[in-house]
C-alpha cells in the first residue's frame, strides 16, 4: 500500500503564506500532528517498509516522527510546487492572477514563473510508478506537500478531471492507495482510523 501524507503545520501555514520551496520547519502544532498520526498508524498495525520524503525540512521531520527508525530516501520529485515570484505571498491578499488560478486550478494555467500543474502530475506519477512493484506487497510512506500530494492523487485517479486540485488537504492528512488484482492502482481514499 502507498500512504501519502502532507507535512505537519509550519509557521508559514499558520500565517496563511505560500511557502512552496521555502524550507520552513514544523512548529509545535505540526510536531504534535505528526505524533498523533504516527500513533494512529501504529495502533492500526501499519508498518512501513520504507519512507520517501521531500527534501524540505517540514516533510523530512514529519516522516521522522510518523515512521521513526524506518529507512528514508529523499526524493526531489516529492518537493512542493515552485511558486516562483509568488513564494511567501499572503493568501489573505493574493495577486489577482494567483487568485484566478486558485479559483479554477483545472482550467487556468499557473501564472508565469510558477511550476505548471501537469509538471507536478508528471513527476509524482513517475515516482509512484517507480514504487508500483514494492507497493504491491509492502507499505510505503510518501511525505510531501499539499500541491505535490494533489498531483499524485490526480495521477492515481485518471478520471478525476482535476477534482483534487480544489480539494482541501490539511496538515498531516493521509491518503492511501493500493494495487488491485488487475495490477492497476486503486482509487486513493482519505485514510481515517477510528479507535
Amino acid at each position: 500500500m502507498l500512504y501519502i501524507i502532507r507535512h505537519g503545520q509550519t509557521e508559514g501555514n499558520a500565517a496563511k503564506r505560500l511557502q512552496g520551496r521555502g524550507d520552513n520547519p514544523l512548529n509545535e502544532v505540526g510536531i504534535e500532528q505528526a505524533r498523533e498520526v504516527g500513533a494512529r498508524l501504529e495502533r492500526a498495525g501499519v508498518r512501513f517498509a520504507h519512507v520517501y520524503t521531500s527534501p524540505l525540512l517540514r516533510a523530512v521531520r514529519t516522516a521522522e516522527i510518523v515512521a521513526p527508525g524506518v529507512a528514508r530516501t529523499v526524493d526531489e520529485r516529492l518537493i512542493e510546487m515552485d511558486y516562483g515570484p509568488y513564494e511567501g505571498m499572503s493568501l489573505d491578499d493574493p495577486a489577482p492572477e494567483v487568485l484566478a488560478f486558485f479559483k479554477d486550478f483545472a482550467h487556468t494555467p499557473a501564472p508565469d514563473g510558477m511550476e505548471q500543474l501537469q509538471e507536478i502530475v508528471g513527476r509524482m506519477g513517475s515516482l509512484v510508478e517507480d514504487l508500483r512493484e514494492t507497493a504491491s506487497h509492502e507499505d510505503i510512506l510518501l511525505s510531501t506537500h499539499a500541491i505535490a500530494m494533489k498531483g499524485a492523487l490526480e495521477y492515481l485517479t485518471p478520471d478525476s478531471e482535476g477534482s483534487y486540485w480544489s480539494t482541501y488537504i490539511g496538515n498531516c492528512e493521509v491518503y492511501v492507495c493500493g494495487i488491485g488484482a488487475d495490477g492497476a492502482w486503486s482509487v486513493p481514499c482519505k485514510w481515517e482510523w477510528q479507535g
